[in-house]
């Protein structure tokens, strides 16, 4: 790995998201968006339902939705740990939206139908924010 680069996993519960060397990542934590740079202080954050964004050396940007999880940095290593993420590409934007939909008419526990409209707002931010 160069000088100024991050090393970076983004972990869901059942899989290895993406991993590689990055410039920048910007991720919604509960304190409001931090973004990130080599050198920047150790942290250990917890994530919200969200937009991970990951600049790559190579100038290229990943966009992906998490789900709430943890963001921890030390010595130019990120760790993002969500129990759902998923790349912008793979997200297929109109079921994303009848997705979002469903999760506003279902009735039932209202923490979890708020998860579940949470979810689906991240996945078409993240769809939208990729094209």
């Amino acid at each position: 790995m160069a000088e100024n680069n991050l090393q970076v996993e983004l972990v869901a519960a059942d899989r290895l998201v993406w991993s590689g060397d990055a410039s920048m990542v910007i991720a919604r934590t509960i304190e409001g968006d931090i973004g990130i740079l080599a050198g920047h202080e150790p942290t250990l954050s917890l994530l919200v339902d969200g937009v991970v964004d990951i600049q790559t050396v190579e100038g290229e940007t990943w966009v992906a939705a998490v789900s709430a999880g943890f963001l921890s940095v030390a010595g130019d290593r990120i760790s993002i740990l969500a129990e759902y993420a998923e790349m912008s590409h793979d997200i297929d934007l109109e079921q994303a939206r009848a997705e979002l939909e469903r999760a506003r008419s279902a009735g039932g526990d209202e923490d979890e139908a708020n998860e579940h409209v949470a979810r689906a707002q991240a996945r078409i931010r993240a769809a939208e924010r990729a094209k």
